[in-house]
């Protein structure tokens, strides 16, 4: 078979899955309707994972070529398309534009949401509270670098929640209009990019080779792409968005570096999956036992704690402190429930939504 017929039969398939993808979305059209009728949220994401985790399984039966990366990928493009038909979403993010939180928000809201940066987490906090975007993206913590204690106060005093978390590898690329890396004088990024990708930089470049930091790896992109003789060491969202060739992709000395992001809106509440974590607030008291008795509540329901947290009550004239817990389970869970009845006064339900790490 000649390379033409093979043509042939993909253009045949696009073909196909074109009308097959209008017809999802009228009926995804026809489910909006039907949600707006019923006042329910558009955004599911239990139920987005679920068709992803059921497509995976079938592919694996069928011996197909698509993974689980894979179907996510194409399959949360879709969905985001389908939640823009239903609801057009704008959605606030830590910027600036082409930073990794941008990236996160994206491989998420997929490409047709109104994306709007915001120079600090707290401003993405308010933009939600207030209901001026629908959801907010933030960082939560790296597991290089450790937590972000400023999403965390924003947690402790904010009328929102958690609709889900998103894991992002942070990875680095390499940009630049050169192809030729002789050509390259000069690399723009932040300190902690040089740091994570020094062995690269010194096997692919000489020792005079300048690095210059920048405020963003976003602004490091944009200068590269400007400057003759210049390359940027960035995400792939910022390459993209300043159209900068990437020239090498995965240039970070280790790959274990990720990012967990935070998916916020007002007023949202997640279904049940079956496999959940909840956060809660606990503003648990400064006496002899009190930290302890509390955490004994969820041993003797086999509640299994993920991750516990204190922060500084930030009360007047005295130290104290509360206690962000993540736990595995949802807050409708009948053993959940109970402990939520028993600390009623003391617990702050920040969310429920499909466990991802």
């Amino acid at each position: 078979m000649d390379l033409l017929s093979l043509r042939n039969q993909i253009d045949a398939i696009d073909n196909q899955l074109l009308r097959l993808l209008n017809e999802r979305m009228n009926v995804v059209k026809n489910v909006g309707e039907l949600k707006k009728h019923e006042k329910s949220v558009i955004y599911r994401p239990e139920r987005e994972k679920s068709i992803i985790d059921r497509l995976t399984v079938l592919s694996q039966d069928d011996k197909g070529t698509l993974n689980h990366s894979a179907i996510e990928a194409i399959f949360l493009e879709i969905f985001a398309v389908s939640r823009n038909l239903e609801l057009p979403e704008k959605v606030a993010f830590l910027g600036p534009e082409g930073s990794y939180t941008h990236q996160a928000a994206e491989n998420r809201f997929g490409a047709m949401s109104e994306y709007i940066p915001l120079k600090t987490i707290k401003s993405v906090f308010d933009n939600v509270e207030t209901e001026r975007v629908r959801f907010g993206v933030v960082p939560i913590e790296n597991n290089q670098e450790g937590t972000v204690a400023e999403t965390i106060d924003q947690l402790c005093y904010r009328d929102v929640k958690i609709v889900a978390e998103l894991p992002l590898s942070i990875s680095f690329s390499l940009a630049s209009n050169h192809d030729d890396l002789t050509k390259i004088k000069k690399i723009y990024s932040k300190d902690i990019a040089f740091r994570q990708c020094r062995n690269f930089i010194e096997d692919y470049f000489d020792e005079d080779i300048r690095l210059i930091q920048v405020s963003s790896t976003s602004r490091a992109a944009e200068m590269a792409a400007n400057e003759e003789g210049a390359a940027a060491i960035c995400s792939h969202i910022a390459a993209k968005l300043f159209q900068l060739p990437i020239r090498y992709n995965n240039i970070e000395d280790s790959q274990d570096n990720t990012t967990r992001f935070l998916i916020i809106a007002k007023d949202f509440i997640n279904q049940t999956s079956g496999k959940d974590k909840t956060s809660i607030l606990a503003k648990i008291g400064n006496h002899p036992g009190d930290l302890a008795n509390f955490l004994e509540e969820f041993r003797q329901r086999d509640i299994n704690l993920t991750k516990i947290e204190s922060r500084p009550a930030k009360m007047k004239d005295i130290f104290n402190y509360w206690f962000v817990i993540d736990f595995d389970g949802h807050y409708k869970d009948d053993k959940v429930q109970d402990v939520m009845r028993v600390y009623k006064d003391t617990i702050t339900f920040l969310g429920s939504y499909v466990k991802m790490v």
